[in-house]
């Protein structure tokens, strides 16, 4: 059944050439955008966007979901990111089954709120009985594009590693349960709405072994890697004490560069990785909050972008980062990028494209990211009519002077979102099923 949303002050496209369509509509047929364009008609369902500006659907390349049960922890609220890591790893030892999976339904139903249409998700603790299979089947019910990273800890405190031992795995399970979720979820297919992807927590917190074997499953079974890299000044030190090089060239070393890879922060990339970074097609999550959160610094995205990296967006974790708003991130992005190099460094519009067309290319999704025919239906209607547009002679700019919640989002064609309210999922209802879960964690 076709769709068509109707009116819009403007479409932004992200298309190759950056097209903004005034008064434009957009045809939905499927699941996949049939037409942009003025007077487009249909018999099928008809949306008005009348005051309303449409961007593709924005991209979350890097989460914690799990972390939404654990914000503003007395302890970790001021910490550095080894000693956050600290405060919270004996309390996410309490987690189960039923905390993944309501903590990734809210986290998902927050992210849908702000415009996310896919997200990525970096769940690398499992501890009682809890499994990727939670997060999926969260993910099913709100409606999102999703791409699940099986993660991992191997070497605890006993081995000189940073997390408690209690939460670690033996490398060959981790190998294993890899597998499984691979056979069992991971869909290749265009247009898939989940994908599957492996990634060891950290170089601290994982083998040399496991990280070189992670990357030969991960192309064997033809996914994506993921890993956290150069978060702080931190991360770098213990890189050069342990392995006797820099982060990017430790990543080089086991196969951990190429279009199939995106590394998450990589706040203290210096110039030879983020070339080596350009030249292999290895893609960066930019976590612009969390990074302020903790201290760890300003990442160099203008250089990554100048120098061709593939850059995205992600919140983080909402232990570090308080939030799940994916435009809030994107305006992050743009200040610092402006504190760091100066105001005409980067703009609200090239912002909001690492937010949408470049998540879809971190993630690999050449069928996402978009408004154009033949891509996929994931699309994010902004009302402009209100409060925080008023006055503004560029309504376009949405990251200047623009609403923060959107009113209607759809996903493969399928509404997410209507009037500012999730469609799929009882949220108010979740929302105190997660609460009572976090007052308990608390005992």
């Amino acid at each position: 059944m076709d769709l068509l949303i109707r009116g819009a002050v403007t479409v932004l496209t992200m298309d190759d050439a950056m097209r903004e369509l005034s008064g434009a509509d957009v045809l939905i047929r499927d699941g996949v955008i049939a037409g942009v364009g003025q007077g487009l008609a249909t018999t099928g369902e008809v949306v008005e966007a009348k005051g309303c500006v449409i961007t593709p659907g924005l991209v979350n390349t890097h989460h914690h979901l799990y972390q939404s049960l654990t914000r503003a922890v007395p302890g970790g609220q001021d910490a550095l990111l080894f000693g956050w890591l600290k405060t919270l790893y004996p309390i996410w030892a309490r987690f189960g089954p039923e905390e993944m999976r309501v903590s990734a339904l809210v986290g998902l139903s927050e992210l849908a709120l702000s415009g996310c249409s896919m997200s990525s998700d970096h769940l690398y603790l499992y501890p009682n009985g809890a499994r990727l299979d939670d997060t999926i089947d969260a993910a099913a019910e709100v409606g999102l594009r999703f791409h699940p990273t099986r993660g991992a800890m191997s070497i605890g405190e006993s081995a000189g590693g940073l997390p408690p031992d209690s939460l670690v795995e033996r490398e060959a399970d981790i190998l294993d349960d890899c597998i499984r979720v691979i056979d069992a979820f991971h869909d290749p297919a265009p247009g898939a709405m989940l994908r599957v992807g492996v990634a060891p927590c950290s170089p601290f917190s994982v083998s040399r072994e496991l990280m070189r074997d992670a990357a030969l499953l991960a192309r064997d079974k033809g996914v994506m890697l993921h890993t956290h890299l150069a978060e702080n000044d931190e991360d770098i030190a213990y890189s050069e004490a342990q392995f006797g090089m820099r982060p990017g060239q430790y990543a080089e070393e086991l196969g951990w560069t190429g279009p199939d890879v995106w590394h998450a922060h990589c706040v203290k990339l210096d110039g030879a990785e983020i070339d080596l970074f350009a030249r292999t097609r290895t893609g960066v999550a930019h976590c612009p909050c969390s990074n302020c959160r903790l201290g760890s610094g300003i990442a160099p995205v203008r250089t990554m972008r100048d120098a061709g990296v593939k850059v995205g967006l992600g919140v983080d974790g909402s232990a570090s980062n308080d939030a799940g708003n994916l435009v809030a991130e994107a305006r992050q992005a743009m200040l610092l990028q402006r504190v760091a190099q100066g105001a005409d460094r980067m703009s609200a519009r090239e912002a909001l494209r690492i937010a949408t067309r470049g998540g879809a290319e971190v993630l690999g999704r050449d069928d996402c990211g978009q408004i154009a025919p033949g891509k996929r239906a994931d699309l994010a209607i902004w009302d402009t009519s209100g409060i925080e547009s008023a006055g503004s002679w560029d309504p376009a700019a949405l990251l200047l002077a623009g609403p923060a919640r959107v009113r209607d989002l759809f996903v493969e064609g399928r509404a997410v979102v209507r009037a500012g309210r999730m469609v799929t999922v009882d949220l108010p209802r979740a929302v105190e099923h997660h609460n009572r879960l976090a007052r308990a964690l608390m005992t």
